[in-house]
């Protein structure tokens, strides 16, 4: 196996881990939590709005400081930022369908992710849906191209 090979594995590990237990310190992987947010006419809970907000304004002071200036990403690939403002029916419904999700499960992919290890059969579930989910909407997208 060649040392950029193990280089990406190494660093999409450590980087895995560090996001995982950041979601696990925050809570953002409890449904309960997250649905609690999300419910802002109800018993709102607003504390993951401070967990997105110092988690934004990190990124923002190292892109500005670091990756801004980068040309490949620390594992050797090289960063090839897209810019397209473009706002079509594929980016809104793709938002509406993830929104949908977010709010009747309480999960969105990295938290449901995360949290695969605790053996909720719910987080199963959802998944094995969005893993489906992803398999018809790239059929269906390929056949329209």
């Amino acid at each position: 196996m060649s040392s950029l090979k193990i280089n990406r594995i190494v660093v999409g590990a450590i980087a895995g881990i560090i996001f995982g237990s950041g979601m696990i310190i925050s809570e953002m992987v409890n449904p309960h939590k997250v649905i609690a947010f999300l419910d802002i006419f109800g018993q709102w809970d607003p504390s993951l709005a401070f967990v997105m907000i110092g988690a934004l304004l990190v990124f923002a002071l190292c892109y500005h400081l670091i990756i801004k200036k980068r040309k490949t990403a620390i594992n050797g690939d090289t960063i090839a930022p897209k810019n397209s403002n473009k706002i079509d029916a594929k980016l809104t419904v793709g938002a509406i369908v993830f929104g949908i999700g977010w709010g009747l499960a309480g999960f969105c992919p990295g938290p449901a992710i995360t949290n695969l290890g605790g053996g909720n059969y719910a987080v199963f579930a959802f998944v094995a849906a969005m893993i489906l989910g992803m398999v018809i909407a790239n059929k269906y997208l390929a056949s329209r191209s």
